[in-house]
């Protein structure tokens, strides 16, 4: 189906918020976690989406009650595990953490059910966007390279923002866009210092890995994406955040909302730059309006990040790094 987007969050949490408003206390529900924050701004772009979950136990419920309620269509199956929560106090204007319970794991039915209903609903979208767990123990990483090599095979776009095993595992299955932030890449390995060289290397061995495009967000700091052979820096108005989480979901969903509507991947990179910098001006995550960020995107400019290609790094073979299946079996015949 033209302009949609399907949305793997295997198993969204409930989020409590406790603000300070005058001389009163406010109690906030909402349903959270990174895939309903970026279907959230998927939605508020003005593509259709759907979010592929699982909802079980008290917790479950109440999500699920609370995504419906924003008008946000759901591929849903039914669980015994319970779906992870939080509460977070800003009553002193800072999120303080004071209580945190994890999701549970999806059995092995369950989860070939959830993969089944995101098969589908992926198959029937232009773009497959894959969310990771706030829980680890939810659902095992080679969920996650299986589900992107049978989309990309059947000629669905997928789109990811993963991280360490997940990472691994999705690069396995093939991916057209990798959203990764500089956090990420050194907490696992991936690169080695925090300097644009050692960055820069890094996405070109995502690439490798079998990322077609990468977009590297860092922080405060311009984003970084790899497109060919090409390292460009996304350059915007400095806006001062109200709320720095959800930055960088709203980049991905704008990516992948634009190129559900048939944009080129400069365009969508710009429409995310744009999402993502509107939305640390709000409290809300995953929030923004559609025509405040077509604006914005105006503003938005990416440009050539000189010396970038000196960056990149030797082939896997000459490093000692990741080897690909062709690569291993050209040295077994040499051999």
């Amino acid at each position: 189906m033209p302009e949609s987007v399907m949305v793997f969050s295997p198993s969204p949490q409930l989020t409590v918020t406790i603000e300070q408003v005058g001389d009163e206390e406010e109690i906030h529900l909402h349903a959270g976690g990174q895939g309903v924050w970026v279907a959230r701004m998927i939605k508020s772009l003005g593509v259709r989406v759907v979010l592929c979950s699982a909802f079980g136990d008290e917790t479950g419920r109440v999500v699920r009650n609370l995504i419906l309620d924003e008008g946000l269509e759901v591929g849903a199956i039914d669980v015994a595990a319970r779906n992870g929560a939080y509460v977070h106090d800003r009553r002193d204007g800072t999120r303080n953490e004071i209580a945190q319970a994890p999701g549970q794991p999806l059995s092995r039915h369950d989860q070939d059910e959830l993969y089944n209903v995101a098969l589908a609903e992926g198959l029937r979208a232009e773009v497959a966007m894959l969310a990771g767990v706030a829980d680890p123990q939810v659902l095992p990483p080679d969920v996650y390279r299986r589900l992107a090599g049978d989309l990309r095979r059947n000629g669905t776009k997928v789109v990811a923002d993963l991280s360490g095993d997940y990472l691994t595992a999705v690069l396995e299955g093939g991916v057209d866009v990798l959203k990764v932030s500089h956090e990420e890449v050194l907490r696992d390995g991936r690169a080695t210092e925090e300097t644009i060289p050692g960055l820069v290397a890094a996405m070109h061995r995502l690439r490798e890995e079998g990322a077609g495009a990468v977009v590297l967000s860092r922080a405060e700091h311009p984003a970084l994406v790899l497109i060919d052979d090409e390292v460009l820096q996304v350059e915007l108005p400095r806006l001062e955040p109200a709320d720095h989480r959800g930055a960088g979901d709203s980049m991905t969903a704008g990516v992948a909302a634009m190129l559900a509507r048939g944009r080129e991947l400069e365009e969508a990179v710009r429409t995310g730059a744009a999402a993502g910098a509107l939305n640390v001006t709000r409290h809300g995550l995953g929030t923004g309006r559609a025509d405040v960020i077509a604006q914005f995107t105006t503003r938005v400019a990416l440009t050539p990040l000189p010396g970038a290609s000196a960056a990149a790094p030797p082939p896997a073979e000459q490093r000692g790094g990741h080897t690909s299946p062709e690569q291993l079996a050209e040295k077994v015949k040499r051999s």
